[in-house]
């Protein structure tokens, strides 16, 4: 079941792009961004309460918290770049190189979570660097 919520995500990233680099028409790209995460913490917030999810605020660790507020700041700095990075250029020109994110990913945690790296594993991170160097290169 967890693979389909990982099409919906794709699906939503995919549709992300698109509809930002459309309203950032004419707005600063700094702007684009704060407007889509309030839209986001708006959204996140309203489901959290509905299913009475906060609760689990009071158990969180000294280390959850340290980790999230990081995790946070790493996102609110992805989404500037990449908006900006919409801002300048075509999505077709951005989306490839933002998935770059997929094989680092895959970098990271084997080098920081100890997760292990099998030759399929391996072979789709190559395929996806070299994918985006085929569809970046001019």
């Amino acid at each position: 079941m967890w693979w389909v919520y990982a099409v919906l995500s794709a699906i939503f990233a995919a549709l992300t792009a698109i509809f930002a680099k459309v309203g950032m028409a004419n707005v600063n790209s700094n702007l684009a961004t704060a407007i889509r995460t309030v839209v986001v913490l708006i959204m996140i917030w309203s489901i959290v309460l509905f299913r009475s999810e906060a609760k689990g605020i009071l158990t969180l660790s000294k280390q959850n918290i340290i980790f999230l507020v990081i995790s946070g700041v790493a996102t609110g700095l992805s989404w500037m770049f990449y908006f900006k990075a919409l801002k300048m250029a075509d999505v077709s020109q951005v989306a490839p190189i933002d998935k770059l994110s997929l094989a680092l990913t895959i970098i990271l945690s084997v080098t920081f979570l100890g997760e292990s790296l099998t030759l399929k594993t391996a072979i789709g991170a190559l395929l996806i660097i070299g994918g985006t160097v085929v569809l970046i290169w001019k």
